[in-house]
């Protein structure tokens, strides 16, 4: 007897289950406003970045050249997309037919001689013999290639997202790095200023030498802080050339400042749409279908496949002379499915567990999604609500605060560290409201990632940077 074809295995399917959830932006760095120091009648006062009301889709044309550079030309998109086109060319083989088999030779030989016209049965033959499965063996064969390619096809989806998602962060954690950076100068600038009011007024006797020895530990914190951020800097720009795909230096990029541009957030909408379009949970209701149709393949195993051959055979004349006919030979082999308890009956039940694995695992990736999409509607709801209260209250009253203690120490009715801690409070503050803005920021591009959204698409191609 024969012994059954095994169904062809596929090459395993591994999605990595992606879920990069990002921490708070800690806004408790030092910063400053921009402020005019002016002796006599000076005021330390600037304005705060500047809010835009415009949605997220809004994006600063520097991050949307930079998207489309990365969809270009990042290999781990590249590599993503090369994978879900050979997951495509695995379709059609799944569901073709074995290849048939050509045969030749000399049927009913005599050992006592070599010639073909002694024996009446001797002849030459020739055959062809094609495997045929069970009906339907071969549809669910193209079904199991066809939805491991569309898992394939969904996690080069969710690769494009991902990589936007980290160029969206290094963007905004540089732009903020950026703006620390010019907020220190410009604050080491106002300090300077003060040292230089400190040093006047105890020339004239109104104040202490302490007084300027504080004004110059903090330039000495500010250049401390400087150098912090210049080496801060490379590193984030590293992360956004490794997710651009360059491989050469570049010129340094100049993201905008942190800007707020807000969105109406709606968290059972943001999970419904997470739902339906994130192409790591589609990716995984393709290998739970797969799985399905692999289960069904493994019971149709219980059915025998078909040998169907035919032969021709060409017989000589006999010795006499007399006319041999030529024969032909049509026959049909199954194979018997005897092998149940330690063939057939394993493989099922291992279909079944691959079956229920996935179904488990797409629940669970379902319940994760939502809780990563709770945490950062909190986060950017938190950051939001931060910036406006920066922006409408807490800095306008830090900075009439340094106001008024500049006019009250100018007439030695306050003393110079009252002056100098109002004016480092509205530095802190105006570097809290950088931060909360490029966290809001933030928290967007990863809630991007969690529902799916696809990315930015540009009108124009990326230029050279």
């Amino acid at each position: 007897m024969t012994i059954p074809l095994s169904v062809a295995s596929q090459p395993a399917l591994v999605f990595a289950v992606l879920v990069v959830t990002m921490g708070s932006v800690n806004a408790q760095v030092e910063i400053s406003s921009n402020a005019r120091a002016e002796v006599g009648t000076q005021t330390f006062a600037a304005a705060p970045p500047k809010a835009s009301a415009a949605g997220n889709a809004d994006h600063p044309a520097l991050l949307i050249s930079l998207i489309a550079e990365a969809l270009e030309n990042n290999p781990e998109i590249q590599s993503a997309l090369l994978e879900r086109d050979a997951a495509s060319q695995r379709i059609a083989p799944a569901a073709a037919l074995d290849d048939p088999v050509l045969e030749a030779g000399v049927v009913n030989a005599p050992l006592t001689s070599s010639t073909f016209n002694r024996e009446d049965m001797t002849m030459k033959m020739i055959g062809l013999s094609q495997r045929l499965p069970f009906p339907g063996k071969r549809g669910l064969r193209e079904a199991v290639a066809a939805k491991d390619a569309e898992s394939v096809g969904y996690g080069y989806e969710e690769t494009v997202n991902r990589v936007v998602r980290d160029i969206k962060t290094a963007y905004f954690d540089l732009g903020l790095t950026l703006e620390r950076i010019r907020i220190v100068e410009k604050n080491k600038r106002i300090l300077e200023d003060l040292l230089h009011i400190a040093e006047r007024h105890y020339g004239i006797g109104m104040g202490s030498q302490a007084d300027a020895l504080k004004a110059q530990t903090q330039i000495s914190r500010t250049v401390d802080e400087l150098l912090r951020l210049a080496r801060e800097r490379p590193t984030i720009e590293a992360e956004l050339i490794r997710a651009l795909g360059r491989n050469t230096g570049v010129a340094a990029l100049a993201p905008e400042p942190p800007q707020l541009r807000e969105e109406t957030l709606s968290l059972e909408s943001l999970r419904e749409t997470a739902f339906s379009q994130r192409p790591q949970l589609l990716a995984l209701q393709s290998i739970v279908a797969r799985n399905e149709r692999a289960l069904d393949l493994a019971r149709k195993n219980y059915y025998p496949d078909f040998d169907v051959r035919l032969a021709y055979g060409q017989r000589d004349n006999m010795l006499d002379g007399s006319r041999r006919p030529d024969m032909v030979t049509l026959t049909v082999a199954i194979n018997l499915p005897v092998w149940r308890e330690n063939k057939l009956a394993p493989r099922v039940a291992e279909a079944l567990a691959k079956r229920d694995q996935a179904q488990s695992l797409y629940q669970a990736q379902r319940n994760e999604v939502a809780a990563s999409l709770r945490q950062q509607m909190a986060m950017a709801e938190q950051n939001l609500q931060s910036a406006r209260l920066y922006q409408t209250a807490i800095l306008p009253q830090a900075r009439l605060t340094v106001e008024s203690a500049l006019a009250a120490y100018q007439v030695n009715r306050v003393d110079f560290l009252t002056l100098l801690d109002s004016q480092m409070t509205a530095f802190n503050y105006e570097i809290s409201l950088a931060a909360a803005m490029a966290g809001y920021n933030k928290a967007l591009a990863e809630i991007d990632l969690l529902t799916g959204k696809p990315p930015i698409n540009p009108s124009t191609p990326a230029e050279p940077l």
